[in-house]
């Protein structure tokens, strides 16, 4: 596996774990309602989590939990853009969550760093908005769409479907002239996909190779946490902890997460203890 993934006008150093923090410029998000649904909070909210420590900031303009609704390309560029544009010069890379090629194309324009696509780059148009680019790519497995998918999941092997369906979005990237050291994969917990297929997935991780490319993995408060530990979204941070941990054991390499500084804590304890300086 590469050391480095390239990022848009960054360089990620892969030697130790990196934190993605969430930005949700949205009135329906699962984990956090309409607490940072307009811009101006939203940026609020972004440097809260640089000054706890995010390595990376992902702002996403339409919510893709079981059930959400679609956004118009408008109103979802109206609410990224503005967040974009404030953080631009933070220091660290932006990502952008999305699926639509014509929001990546204007993401890209206005300084995101990465694009993080739920539909792992299959949207028509999605592959040519982003191959001249050197942006990074987060490449997502999820079984149907967010409005259905977790209406019946099947499988007959989810391990091997997931790995499969991973490494034939890779290849098309690459086939489109994409630098492989821009891609970054996900597994997609929660995205079409049972609790027991969650975990699954999550206890194998470890043995899930893709041709080596970097793991980034998103489990912070999701209802697979909620499912175990019996509470509502807020109250989900030590769970979503204990799997993120568990993730990283099993060689994860950026985790998305809401609870940045909680996060940051654990991590470098695991750490410590992993390489026994504790310095």
């Amino acid at each position: 596996m590469s050391n480095t993934v390239l990022c848009g006008r960054f360089e990620l150093d892969l030697g130790r774990p990196l934190l993605m923090g969430i930005v949700n410029v949205t009135p329906d998000s699962f984990s956090d309602g309409n607490a940072h649904a307009d811009p101006d909070s939203a940026v609020r909210h972004a440097r809260d989590l640089l000054s706890q420590g995010a390595d990376i900031l992902d702002i996403g303009g339409e919510s893709t939990r079981p059930g959400a609704d679609p956004v118009s390309i408008h109103d979802e560029l109206a609410r990224i853009l503005p967040v974009i544009e404030a953080m631009r010069d933070c220091g660290v890379p932006l990502s952008v969550d999305t699926f639509k090629p014509e929001v990546m194309r204007a993401a890209l324009d206005a300084g995101a760093d990465m694009i993080n696509d739920v539909y792992g780059f299959r949207q028509p148009g999605a592959l040519d908005a982003v191959a001249a680019s050197r942006c990074g790519l987060c490449v997502m497995h999820m079984q149907g769409e967010p409005k259905t998918m977790q209406q019946a999941p099947q499988y007959g092997d989810v391990v091997g479907e997931v790995r499969a369906f991973l490494l034939a979005r890779a290849q098309a990237l690459m086939a489109s002239g994409v630098d492989r050291h821009r891609i970054v994969l996900d597994p997609g917990f929660g995205f079409g996909k049972t609790v027991e297929q969650n975990y699954l997935l999550l206890r194998r991780l470890g043995e899930i190779d893709v041709e080596g490319f970097p793991w980034l993995i998103g489990l912070s408060r999701k209802s697979m946490i909620g499912h175990i530990v019996g509470r509502e979204p807020p109250g989900r941070v030590a769970g979503s902890i204990a799997a993120a941990l568990a993730g990283l054991a099993r060689g994860a390499n950026i985790l998305r997460v809401h609870d940045v500084a909680a996060t940051v804590d654990a991590v470098k304890v695991w750490r410590t203890i992993e390489s026994g300086d504790s310095r």
